[in-house]
């Protein structure tokens, strides 16, 4: 990429960072490019869609999450591992409004730019799914696809009751007690 062309694609990126920060994933991408100082077209060329876009803003965070997943995998209690990591998912799809919903609607799009980052979190989930489930902890039909979508459920939940900053932890928490495994549950 020419250098004039990489500091466009950076300033797109910061700009869409503050602008999904402030007024969600549905902000307006010209508006981003304005902000930027780039016409509309430069920032379709370097992000084709709104979820290309989304996927390159929102891929450190996914970096950190996938790497925290990574710390936890040898936990000595892997249900708290998992829960752990879950309530890490809530925090993050709750700094941007929309972040759940656009989640959401795209875990069952391969083509969706946003599988760039979901395929991985869902790969990270399962080994530390799978270390609950043969732990004894978790229920064995528990799947990760399921538990991801309840996970942007909560957060998509607590997105809409700003005035209750507990929702999520309560929400999380009881999901939580009907995966236990029914041993584990008594």
């Amino acid at each position: 990429m020419r250098a004039d062309a990489r500091r466009n694609y950076e300033r797109v990126l910061a700009e869409a960072r503050t602008a999904f920060a402030e007024h969600g994933t549905d902000a307006s991408l010209e508006d981003v490019a304005r902000r930027a100082g780039v016409g509309i077209g430069t920032l379709y060329r370097h992000f084709p869609t709104r979820h290309a876009l989304m996927s390159a803003v929102f891929q450190g965070a996914v970096d950190e999450l996938l790497a925290h997943s990574r710390e936890l995998a040898d936990s000595e209690a892997p249900c708290s591992a998992l829960v752990t990591w879950l309530r890490d998912i809530v925090t993050h799809a709750g700094e941007y409004r929309g972040l759940a919903r656009e989640l959401m609607s795209a875990s069952r799009d391969r083509s969706s730019a946003l599988a760039r980052c979901s395929t991985p979190m869902n790969a990270a989930g399962e080994r530390l799914l799978v270390r609950a489930q043969e732990s004894g902890a978790v229920r064995p039909d528990v799947s990760i696809g399921d538990l991801m979508q309840l996970t942007n459920a909560i957060a998509l939940a607590a997105e809409q009751a700003p005035d209750d900053p507990e929702l999520a932890d309560r929400l999380l928490t009881l999901t939580l007690k009907g995966l236990r495994a029914e041993t584990a549950a008594t």
